[in-house]
């Protein structure tokens, strides 16, 4: 075992999202603002409070997979094991190139099997226990996409499903990046993927009364910072990166988009629900990536929040901004933006989906909305820049930050750099 932590670099993407397959389509469509935010039409919402959502609305299984091995899955791992392939694909891994005993996955999810206990409840209640589906347990555990995943690519090395709420997926990568820095493995699958549109994950955010209510216009109701926001969306689907050695990753000639460089974790130790109300645990975590990446935080130049369209959430992690980033965020000089306006939140996913969108705004040097900004909470500093509306094109997307906080009080923040050899 080494004891200089290894350089760890970001060989792939895979990205299956309200828009559909693709992190070239999902990216598209977030620096566009363009919302993916809809009315929901994979369950019956008659009856629900709630009737919009991000949903990937034609999604069948059998077309990217074996319709035998799809029916004993649930969405959660259908969703996952496409973009398994389109990160696989993307980073050039085949069973030639790669050592399975070096190959690891760590793919998370807040909820798991949701619609396969759903299912199996009815019968049981209605039929019988004898109707209960022999695959029940391993379509509805959580840990099945990881799993499922390392038998499809044939991955043996470490194999884990953080479940952290809604920083499930930058937990996810966060430990994969120490698993390749500290020699357990030379690359690794790492992210979330969650399918929690049913009824009984509607049923229960809606009680929670933590969903947006704005039915009649489904694209302007997710809207992080604006004193009219009365919720997040939720949204479906599964992001995924492909993390490496770097010289592993040079060896074989790969394509190289980013090096991740730092990874913070924390507890509120608060409450099981509502962030710290001063922001001390997301802090924590955005201070732990910080040095761990070895940087000051003025080298930070874009902030993709957690930015869920909650008052409560929202305000306490413009606190944790101020006391990480002080003057340097007020003054406008960091970029903060929050893409849950664009695509929902996606529970164990959302922190994939949002590493995706840092490393792609670093490739292109933009910096990517926050939409439905109309109306700035006056409990939010006047001079921080929240990209309202409109992406922000800038010459100096060097650093990036992504930050995932979670029921329970989990945080995660992870810092992503262009590479330089």
């Amino acid at each position: 075992m080494t004891c200089k932590p290894r350089r760890v670099v970001i060989t792939g993407v895979g990205a299956v999202t309200p828009y559909g397959v693709g992190a070239d389509l999902f990216w598209d469509n977030v620096k566009q603002g363009k919302s993916g935010i809809k009315n929901i039409s994979i369950i019956d919402a008659t009856n629900h409070p709630v009737k919009i959502a991000g949903e990937f609305t034609d999604f069948n299984a059998a077309q990217y997979m074996d319709p035998k091995e799809a029916k004993r899955m649930d969405r959660f791992t259908q969703l996952a094991m496409v973009a398994a392939d389109e990160v696989c694909n993307d980073a050039g891994i085949t069973a030639d190139n790669v050592n399975p005993e070096r190959f690891g996955v760590f793919v998370g999810s807040a909820a798991g099997g949701m619609e396969t206990i759903e299912k199996n409840h009815h019968l049981i209640i209605n039929r019988g226990p004898a109707k209960c589906s022999p695959f029940t347990v391993p379509m509805m555990i959580v840990d099945i996409a990881a799993g499922r995943i390392s038998i499809a690519h044939n991955a043996k090395g470490p194999n884990k499903a953080v479940v952290t709420a809604c920083a499930t997926a930058a937990n996810s990568i966060g430990d994969a990046f120490r698993a390749i820095q500290y020699d357990d493995a030379d690359i690794m699958i790492a992210g979330g993927t969650e399918a929690a549109i049913t009824n009984l994950g509607m049923g229960g955010f809606t009680s929670a009364r933590t969903l947006s209510t704005r039915n009649d216009e489904p694209e302007k109701a997710s809207r992080p910072y604006d004193k009219d926001r009365d919720g997040f969306v939720m949204s479906e689907g599964a992001c995924l990166l492909m993390l490496e050695e770097l010289e592993h990753a040079k060896k074989r000639g790969a394509k190289i988009y980013c090096e991740i460089i730092g990874y913070g974790a924390s507890a509120d130790a608060y409450d099981i629900v509502a962030p710290h109300p001063e922001g001390d645990g997301a802090a924590l975590a955005m201070k732990n990536a910080i040095r761990t990446a070895g940087i000051k935080p003025e080298d930070v130049n874009y902030v993709n929040t957690h930015g869920t369209s909650t008052s409560v959430g929202d305000v306490a992690e413009i606190k944790a901004l101020c006391k990480v980033f002080g003057d340097y965020v007020t003054n406008g000089s960091l970029f903060v933006s929050s893409t849950k306006s664009i695509h929902g939140h996606l529970l164990g996913a959302s922190g994939g989906a949002e590493a995706i969108v840092c490393i792609k705004a670093m490739q292109e040097n933009l910096v990517p909305p926050t939409i439905n900004l109309e109306n700035r909470d006056e409990a939010i500093p006047a001079g921080i820049n929240l990209v309202p509306n409109v992406a922000q094109k800038t010459d100096d997307l060097n650093v990036t930050m992504s930050n995932s906080f979670g029921f329970g009080g989990h945080n995660a923040s992870l810092i992503f750099k262009k590479y330089k050899d």
